[in-house]
Parts: structure tokens; sequence; C-alpha cells
């Protein structure tokens, strides 16, 4: 059994987290939870140990600033989620100002607000998480550790980099939680997890960039494949159907594809769900790491009392072993394309 320190802050999310039923995640509540998780185990030690007394909350955490989108319905961080770049005009990985000042000076909040923001968005939870670890602060470590996971997260799935982030463009809706909910579902336990030690890196602001630019060169890759199969594909058995041949939605209202389309479209990708997903964990630890370093390595034992730490170390150990496989603890977030009444199933 599992034991670790808890505070309030990770009941009530995690209250908050299992209560949702109308909520559309980025790389859905399965990738986001592992995602965090298991950049923890990248991490080296002495961090590794700190990190792992508040597992659970940075796991559980990862989905939060989702939650501020769509149920608090804070319209402020929408933008931070994604960043549409050919809307900023050809190249605009290279021609984008890199920081957000001159960003907004040259477009604007308004624009930058319906483009996206979020290689910017990055950078500055890089820098707040940065000065967290410089005060010690552990209730903002792990705050701002988790929440930036999620953004990391985002960054490396490929219609997060995209105007075409639904295949709403190209006539191939339902795309998105295709890739990142119902595809990683099915597939996600067959992705080896384990990307070694997390590195840290020597410009931050440079790694983002290069980092959107890996994520969108995937989106064409990702688009074509998914536009191809539909040529070839009997189109009614694309998608799964109901007993009236409607397409079956799940609790969030997002369509379910046929297991065969997506097995089919997982093949055709040729690793492109592995990439991105363990490009995401190699990322978070090392952005987490980075910051770390750059705080000067303070040291966070006396943040945390002995007792717990010792017990954590007891668990963490028992994990480690799974780690050398490229696995976790099976940590059971509530999946998206679960299985519901089919005839029930629609608006």
């Amino acid at each position: 059994m599992k034991i670790r320190k808890f505070n309030w802050k990770t009941i009530v999310i995690t209250l908050s987290i299992t209560t949702l039923s109308t909520i559309a995640w980025a790389w859905g509540s399965w990738g986001h939870h592992y995602i965090n998780h298991a950049a923890i185990l990248s991490l080296p030690d002495p961090l590794r140990t700190f990190f792992y007394n508040h597992a659970d909350f940075i796991t559980e955490e990862s989905v939060v600033p989702d939650i501020r989108k769509y149920t608090i319905g804070d319209k402020a961080e929408f933008p931070r989620h994604y960043i549409d770049l050919e809307d900023y005009g050809a190249d605009a990985v290279h021609t984008l100002p890199k920081s957000f000042n001159e960003a907004e000076e040259k477009f604007g909040a308004e624009e930058l607000t319906k483009k996206g923001t979020l290689p910017w968005t990055i950078n500055e939870m890089e820098a707040k998480l940065t000065d967290a670890f410089r005060k010690k602060s552990k209730n903002e470590i792990i705050f701002l550790a988790a929440t930036l996971g999620h953004y990391i997260g985002d960054a490396n799935m490929p219609l997060h980099t995209s105007s075409n982030h639904n295949g709403q463009l190209t006539d191939q809706k339902g795309i998105h939680a295709l890739f990142e909910g119902e595809m990683l579902e099915m597939f996600g336990k067959t992705i080896n997890l384990n990307m070694g030690s997390a590195p840290c890196f020597k410009d931050v602001n440079q790694t983002t960039w290069d980092m959107i630019e890996a994520t969108h060169a995937a989106a064409d890759t990702l688009l074509k494949a998914e536009a191809d199969l539909r040529k070839i594909f009997p189109k009614r058995n694309i998608y799964r159907l109901d007993s009236a041949d409607r397409v079956v939605k799940n609790q969030y209202g997002d369509w379910y594809f046929s297991d065969d389309y997506v097995k089919t479209l997982h093949q055709n990708l040729d690793g492109l769900l592995e990439r991105r997903f363990r490009a995401a964990i190699y990322y978070t630890s090392g952005f987490w790491y980075t910051a770390w370093v750059n705080a000067g390595k303070p040291d966070l034992s006396d943040l945390d009392d002995e007792a717990t730490t010792k017990c954590n170390q007891k668990i963490l150990k028992k994990e480690l072993k799974l780690w050398k496989k490229g696995k976790t603890f099976n940590l059971k977030p509530v999946p998206e394309f679960k299985l519901i009444n089919s005839d029930h199933a629609h608006d």
C-alpha cells in the first residue's frame, strides 16, 4: 500500500478531479498523470527524493490547468495551452520574439490571446519554479512543477501547435481526442516510460522553442496519416456506431473511433505517439531539474519530516524496479474513453 504525506490541497484537488464529468483534457487525463509521474522517476537524487514525497500531488495536479479552463471558466488560462504557429506567419518558430514582452509589443495582448502563448508560458513558469527553488518554498515548488509539467505535456502534443487543432480545417473532426485520448488509452501501457536521467538544459529559452519546433513538425505527419487513412477505410467502420447507426460519444462528447481504425492509424504513424509522449517526459523532468540547478541546487531535505521521507523511499525502491523496465505503478486515472450505454451517448 502506498503511503505519502497528504495535505488539504491534495485532497481537495483529488476530489475535484474524480467528480468532474464534462472536461476534455489535453493529452488526456491518462497522459498527463503518467507524464508527470514518470518525470519524477527520471530525476536524479536528491531532487527525486523530494519530488517523490509529493508524487501524489504532482501527479494529480497535472490536470488542474484544464480544470481552470473548463470548470472555473478562466479565460486567461486557454491561450497558455497552445500556439497556432501557422497564424503567426511562415517559419514562425524561428521568427517569433523569444520573450513574451517583445511578443506582446509586436502583436498586442488580444492577438496573443487568440493565437496562443504556450512557449512563453513555459518559460514564465520555469522562471517562477527556479525562484521557488531559491526560496525553498515547498508549496510553490510542487504546485509550479506540477503545472509546468502540464504545459510541457501540451507542448509535445502536435495539434497543440497547430491552428488545425481538431482537423476542423481539413474535414478531420475528432482527430485531437483520437490521438491524445483514445489512442493513448489503448496503447499507452506499451510505451517505455523510462527516458533515463533528466537532462540539464543550458539555454531554457532555446530548448523551449526547439521542443515546439519538433512537435509542430509532427502535426503535418499526424494530419496527413489520418487523412490518408480516411480515404481508404470503409466509411461505416471509421466510427463506433450505436444500434441506430449514430456515432457513439464518450462522457465528454468526443466521438469514438472504431478499434480497428485506431489500431490501423497507430500502426501507420510508426511510433509517433510513443515519440511525442516520451519527449513530454524527457522535457518535463529536464525543465524541473534545470530549474533546481539554476537555483543553486538547494538542499530540500529539511522541507519534509524524516519519517515521511523514509517511508516513501521504501515505496520508491519498489517502483524503481518497475522503472528499469519502463513501467510505473498503475496510477488508475479515470479513463475518458470508457464505454457507456451507446444508445444514450448523444446530445
